[in-house]
């Protein structure tokens, strides 16, 4: 180490060549927070087909940034980079530190390197004319170590084992899960997440219908589904051509979560995990969350690793009723310890290590990880959507689907004047709430099915707990919403999903039916939890209400 003298003051250059390198060395970075004598630089290595994505992630970080050029032109007391790849070796730096940009190395690309060895084990990568060209290897796992030492034993004499630092952060969230869940919209839903890697192995590339299957074909009071994909597939399809990929399926709810922070955040909000090789997994599994196996085998998964044993023990994906039969996610950590050392305190051993490089005295504040922000991911809210209705007397159980989807239906229910034109003229029930101050509620009811040939039920969904509907045949009805309490927890049942029953419910009734002439309670059974609706006359002062 130089000595210091009186000068305290350090330049740190963030070297990375892709977008999914920048996000790890963003959660390495709070290990100089607080500390005045650091000056950080960040350079995108040139090489990498993924650096367009890269550089956009960069832009959005608001780091300093410096030319690749510039970079090899002046010395740096540390390089801190998250990928061994690419022209570092011109990079001059009188400390070097090399992080893995992932959980573990499980894969091998055959286009690269040496065929057959993991990719970011490769001695082809981690030597510089014989040596190894990091200072510090700083690795998740002593399983990594093994591996490092089987097949770099150079690098392995300077590998130090400091945990993941991205897991820490997805640990430090998890108390956090009930307020991600609620950005999210989730209520009680089970919220499935679909992760897809890059490359030709990759689901999106092999199983890429499972997404749609998914969000049509299961309902939608019941499952929500996330499609996480890795940064590089992101930067190889571009976000505008997978969005328009997947427009339909956004349309009728699908999240689609950035592969920065938000991707995290929405794990730790799931329930369950679909997967295909991708080291993702490994997380939710690390989080407690039950994986499925949808991979469909190949070349890249490398038998013996953490992410290979994962695979083997998760129940195969086969269709929707292997996700109807997946059992509740729970907080003990899953088959993922293999993966993961030293949970918590990866900030705190890297610091250590990276000052020691800097010949500094570390900060006297500790560090610790930071939870992940709330998620912020866009969804549409569905104007109509496919009801599937059985009535046992004065029970009803009421599913809904995305109107797109090819199940049989009992009717369709939109939002009037939301839904589109052709979900409008169809619908059999048309519901929508306060806010343009044009009509009373009688009024808005009998003009729509005056107008409206096809609907036979008009709803004003006036508040949470109280709808005032027209049926074509039996007249002005208000419907009581009451919240169901189970295991410590209310539930509110969706408006227009009781308006749904009430109307499954009228259509079984004899015509001429007789008029109701005191209230009549159903049971409307919706998702995991049954509510009770009381069925009155309407007042008139409710049909004169404002709408």
């Amino acid at each position: 180490m130089r000595d210091t003298g009186g000068d305290q003051r350090r330049s740190v250059l963030l070297a990375f060549r892709s977008a999914v390198a920048l996000h790890r060395l963003l959660d390495v970075l709070p290990v100089f927070e607080g500390d005045g004598r650091i000056s950080r630089w960040f350079t995108l290595v040139p090489g990498s087909r993924f650096d367009l994505e890269a550089l956009a992630a960069l832009d959005r970080s608001g780091a300093r940034v410096i030319d690749f050029e510039q970079a090899t032109d002046r010395p740096f007391d540390l390089i801190l980079t998250t990928s061994p790849k690419g022209a570092l070796a011109s990079l001059s730096g009188r400390a070097r530190a090399l992080l893995p940009h992932g959980a573990g190395f499980n894969k091998a690309l055959y286009d690269e390197g040496s065929p057959e060895l993991p990719s970011g084990l490769d001695p082809a990568f981690l030597l510089s004319d014989g040596a190894p060209w990091a200072d510090l290897h700083g690795l998740g796992h002593a399983e990594q170590l093994s591996r490092l030492a089987e097949f770099c034993p150079p690098a392995a004499t300077r590998a130090v084992v400091v945990g993941d630092p991205t897991l820490d952060r997805m640990l430090e969230s998890d108390p956090r899960r009930e307020a991600y869940r609620a950005a999210l919209d989730l209520g009680d839903r089970t919220l499935l997440a679909v992760l897809s890697t890059w490359g030709p192995e990759s689901l999106l590339v092999q199983r890429p219908e499972i997404p749609g299957e998914l969000v049509f074909d299961l309902p939608v009071d019941r499952y929500r589904v996330a499609l996480l994909v890795h940064p590089n597939e992101v930067g190889e399809r571009s976000r505008l051509d997978l969005a328009e990929q997947f427009r339909p399926e956004l349309r009728a709810g699908l999240l689609l979560p950035s592969p920065h922070q938000d991707w995290a955040a929405v794990l730790v909000a799931a329930d369950a995990v679909i997967t295909d090789h991708g080291s993702t997994a490994l997380y939710a599994a690390a989080l407690g969350r039950p994986v499925l196996n949808a991979y469909d085998g190949g070349r890249e998964l490398i038998a013996g690793t953490p992410m290979a044993r994962l695979l083997a023990a998760a129940p195969r994906f086969t269709g929707l009723e292997t996700v109807r039969g997946l059992p509740p996610s729970t907080a003990a950590p899953g088959p993922a310890t293999d993966a993961f050392d030293r949970p918590g305190q990866a900030l705190g051993l890297l610091r250590a290590e990276l000052y020691r490089l800097l010949d500094l005295t570390p900060p006297r504040q500790a560090v610790a990880a930071q939870p992940l922000p709330v998620p912020s991911v866009p969804r549409s809210a569905a104007p109509a959507l496919a009801v599937r209705a059985e009535v046992d007397g004065q029970r009803v159980r009421v599913e809904r689907f995305p109107a797109a989807t090819d199940l049989p239906i009992h009717h369709l229910s939109a939002e009037h004047p939301v839904a589109g034109l052709a979900q409008v003229r169809s619908a059999a029930v048309l519901w929508r709430r306060p806010g343009s101050g044009r009509w009373t509620v009688s009024g808005w009811t009998t003009h729509v099915l005056a107008e409206l040939p096809a609907c036979l039920t008009a709803a004003a969904v006036l508040s949470a707990d109280r709808v005032v509907l027209r049926h074509r045949h039996r007249g002005a009805l208000t419907v009581q919403l009451a919240p169901s309490r189970s295991a410590g927890r209310i539930h509110h049942l969706d408006p227009p999903a009781a308006v749904s029953a009430v109307h499954a419910w009228l259509g079984t009734r004899p015509t001429p039916a007789p008029t109701l002439d005191r209230p009549v309670e159903l049971d409307c059974v919706l998702a995991p939890f049954t509510a009770r609706l009381t069925i009155r006359p309407a007042l008139a002062e409710e049909l004169d209400e404002e709408l």
